[in-house]
């Protein structure tokens, strides 16, 4: 039974939890968690956690791969968009190790890591999208309201309304390499989607982001709505997901508009995997090369999550975690 490795672990602790129980279904396994923080919440989650560079690292790849052949991992899953395209494009080394990296071909994250070509490109294939500008392609009158946000940011750094030229002027010349968009008035979700090695959807749930906290979901339900869910299926019949995606967009005029695509798992995965979408138990089942049947709408409507913070108390004199330092992949493949 595979062990699985969380990269970027950070504040995932739910996640953790929630591979630790699908693992637990499956009957062996533990969850292995990198971070560059020895104080992130994560970390005192796992037994089995370990210091890394930062993704843009040239050795980055090279410790991960070194950590999940010595913990005997058979699963990693990334999950900042900044490594994503970086696994995608070493997905070849994990696969020789007998390792699956659960990510999407590179062609996929480095058009989703670009908010201006994500839309552009969906809506050049015909999917509903955000019109979206930069500087010297915004109109000479343009209509307000509208919103800037960084071409390449997340989380939703540097993401503003703009409500007149006197704003937008401004966030122009603040926001670093901005992509200005159409503002998109109405209620907003997140559609939680896994596909499998092929891109085929497994299991799609719309989620209503009703209270957003720092970019991330506060309070939410589970919406079972046949045009989120149609909406999600085309995006996959456009692009080639592998894994976890989470689509994001607006209901405008009873129509559902994309603003971005993160093809990895969502913040608010824990409500899809509580509503009875297990993307965790799926995933592993997946990667051991059993068949998992499609069940798109096979989830709990109308389910709620109201989010709190929780704490992690550590003596300072036991933050001792160490760098891996690993030997060369060639000695541990």
């Amino acid at each position: 039974m595979p062990n699985v490795l969380i990269t970027a672990a950070s504040r995932r602790v739910p996640l953790i939890n929630a591979f630790s129980k699908a693992l637990a279904v499956l009957g062996s396994g533990h969850v292995v968690v990198t971070d560059v923080n020895p104080l992130s919440p994560a970390v005192c989650a796992s037994p089995y956690a370990y210091l890394v560079p930062l993704c843009s690292d040239a050795h980055y790849i090279d410790d991960v791969l070194a950590i999940a052949v010595g913990e005997q991992v058979n699963v990693v899953v990334p999950t900042i968009d900044d490594e994503l395209t970086v696994f995608a494009r070493s997905r070849d080394r994990f696969t020789a190790a007998g390792i699956r990296v659960m990510v999407s071909p590179p062609e996929t994250t480095s058009l989703c890591n670009d908010k201006l070509a994500t839309c552009r490109e969906l809506r050049r294939l015909g999917i509903a999208a955000a019109e979206s500008y930069l500087r010297p392609d915004l109109p000479a009158a343009p209509i307000f309201p509208l919103f800037i946000k960084p071409r390449y940011g997340r989380g939703s750094v540097g993401a503003f309304a703009i409500q007149n030229a006197h704003e937008l002027a401004f966030f122009l010349d603040y926001v670093p390499d901005p992509v200005v968009q159409e503002f998109l008035a109405g209620p907003e979700f997140t559609i939680d989607m896994l596909c499998d090695f092929t891109g085929c959807p497994l299991s799609i749930v719309p989620r209503e982001r009703v209270v957003i906290r720092a970019g991330v979901i506060d309070r939410g339900r589970t919406v079972k709505d046949a045009r989120l869910i149609e909406l999600a299926a085309a995006c996959a019949a456009a692009l080639r997901f592998v894994g976890a995606v989470n689509i994001q967009c607006r209901m405008v005029g009873g129509r559902p508009v994309i603003f971005e695509i993160n093809p990895r798992f969502s913040g608010g995965i824990p409500l899809t995997i509580e509503s009875g979408a297990d993307f965790p138990l799926m995933m592993l089942q997946l990667a051991a090369g059993c068949r998992v049947a499609p069940a798109i709408g096979c989830f709990r409507d109308d389910l709620w999550m109201t989010n709190y913070e929780a704490s992690v108390f550590v003596e300072g004199d036991s933050i001792q975690l160490e760098p891996f330092t690993p030997r060369p992949v060639t000695e541990v493949v």
